[in-house]
């Protein structure tokens, strides 16, 4: 009965044009064949599974194929065949970390002053050459600083630090890097198309990324997901296997985040324990979907038009500052860390959860003046130190700047409840998307039991039913009398909360820069002192 081969083997590159992700190796490699300036000595380094012995026997084979020295080894000669195969006499591979004494290499470097049975060179691939012992790397030196004519040394290693730096110095050095996620996504598709397995876009991705970077690990567990499913690869069977997190359970954790909800956060930790989910794995993808969230903030062109979950990831990017997203992102890779020390996962995961909704900071900082609310302005001015010439950053008194608090008539059939919606946003017990859907909806039509919102096509994807609900929930108990929501996407006159907010933030801001450079304390630093107002540094305290 003859035996399948695995995925990983019966997929292993052939060839330098079979390659994915070091084309940086490969074209300094195939440039050096092709005009023949051939090193004696060659190092690759890298992480696991990324093609440092599958690169080591191509360059053995184009080497030594019958055609000649070439980039492009013909494949079919004995050479070729035997080299791929594993049985080529003139090709010695040797596992450092299971031969480290020096005798071993010592017997090694004899044979290599003997010419070559067969082949043009005799090649010695060294795997983990960072294993061997001091004594053996000290055997090495003088064969490799004056290798025999015929002899070709190709090494590799996953940690190059360990290495002498006088074995370094002796080597032409190839640091191979990680595969991207999508390049290993591209290549499994490939693979199971002349496999005639079918599989979702969605598990290509699981799969993909499960591999950390690793082509051979994304083999390994293809053929495991195969195998798994019977001979057919579907989400679920993948999320099982690989225990996967369902990424609606990361947007309702950050959601209730924004909400400053721990007992909704703990459900969902809690519902996560339930189904055996890897809360490791959880905090993993917790961390990249913030890091796609800040890529949102600051580099929106970063997530592609294409990109899954693209609307959900732009609307959660508007719910927390970036800041509070780089201290979440810290939490969360600080947490997986912390895991192994903790009394188990579960107080682990929960834990890093707790410290990030003890850390979020408040909405709005106010200050409280005769009763009222006040807005203040912060600036700083840089002006030179005596006697240094040095600048030095002074802070400035805060400047106050009044705003008007409007209250709304509670009778939504009349029409000072349209005129003071953006008022009532911020008196609801709203906060996360829920909030978000409210502060861009504009007021279009009211009766005694019925409000209706209208959003501009852009928001409609806050239009969840979840937090229509939650919206309609909040105005029930805020009015105390029964009432139904009705929303549609259209125009709308540009007088929502969310926009109203912008321009009063802008009003703001022009004031507090009116006041800071009409201060006489600042004015008498610029005209006596040759100080320098940094205009961008003038915040609004909200």
């Amino acid at each position: 009965m003859s035996q399948t081969q695995v995925l990983a083997r019966k997929w292993r590159p052939k060839n330098f044009s079979e390659l994915t992700g070091q084309e940086h190796v490969v074209r300094a490699l195939t440039n050096a064949l092709e005009q023949k300036r051939l090193h004696h000595a060659y190092l690759f380094t890298g992480t696991r599974g990324i093609g440092k012995t599958t690169i080591a026997r191509i360059l053995a084979k184009a080497l030594n194929c019958q055609t000649g020295v070439s980039s492009m080894p013909c494949g079919v000669c004995s050479a070729c065949t035997e080299i791929d195969g594993g049985r080529f006499i003139d090709l010695i591979e040797m596992d450092a970390a299971s031969n480290t004494q020096v005798e071993k290499m010592r017997e090694l470097l004899e044979n290599a002053l003997y010419a070559p049975t067969v082949a043009r060179y005799k090649v010695y691939i060294i795997d983990e050459v960072h294993m061997l012992s001091k004594s053996a790397f000290n055997a090495m030196l003088k064969t490799l600083e004056e290798p025999p004519e015929h002899v070709k040394f190709i090494l590799a290693t996953t940690d190059p630090q360990k290495i002498p730096v006088t074995v370094l110095s002796r080597c032409l050095q190839f640091n191979l890097k990680q595969i991207p996620l999508p390049l290993i996504a591209v290549h499994l598709k490939h693979v199971l198309e002349q496999e005639h397995i079918s599989c979702d876009e969605t598990s290509l991705q699981l799969l993909a990324r499960s591999a950390q970077g690793s082509m051979r690990d994304a083999l390994s567990i293809l053929d495991q997901a195969i195998a798994f499913g019977e001979g057919k690869i579907e989400e679920a069977g993948v999320r099982d296997m690989l225990g996967a997190i369902d990424q609606r359970y990361l947007y309702d954790l950050l959601d209730a985040l924004s909400q400053k909800d721990g007992a909704k956060m703990l459900a969902i930790a809690d519902a996560m324990e339930t189904r055996s989910l890897s809360l490791d794995t959880a905090l993993q993808d917790m961390a990249t979907l913030l890091h796609r969230l800040a890529l949102a903030q600051i580099v929106p062109s970063a997530i592609g038009e294409d990109a899954p979950e693209r609307e959900q990831i732009f609307a959660l990017a508007k719910v927390f500052l970036p800041e509070d997203i780089q201290l979440f992102y810290q939490i969360a890779i600080n947490g997986r860390d912390d895991l192994s020390r903790a009394p188990d996962e579960y107080a682990g995961f929960t834990m890093t959860l707790m410290r990030m909704l003890a850390f979020i900071p408040d909405d709005m900082t106010t200050a409280s003046v005769g009763g009222q609310e006040k807005t203040a302005a912060k600036a700083e001015v840089k002006a030179p130190s005596s006697g240094t010439g040095a600048e030095t950053k002074r802070p400035l008194p805060l400047i106050t700047v009044e705003t008007a608090v409007i209250k709304p008539d509670l009778d939504i059939s009349s029409s000072a409840f349209s005129d003071g919606w953006r008022v009532m946003v911020n008196q609801l017990k709203l906060s996360g998307l829920a909030k978000m859907l409210a502060q861009h909806c504009e007021v279009k039509n009211v009766s005694p039991n019925e409000i209706e919102f209208c959003v501009l096509e852009t928001h409609k994807h806050l239009l969840d039913k979840a937090y229509q609900e939650r919206m309609q929930t909040a105005l029930r108990e805020h009015l105390e009398k029964p009432v139904r929501l009705k929303f549609s996407i259209g125009t709308i006159t540009g007088l929502t909360p969310a926009e109203l907010g912008n321009r009063e933030k802008q009003e703001k801001q022009s004031q507090a820069v009116a006041a800071i450079e009409s201060d006489p304390f600042v004015r008498e630093l610029v005209e006596h002192f040759d100080a320098k107002l940094i205009v961008s540094s003038i915040k609004p305290i909200q």
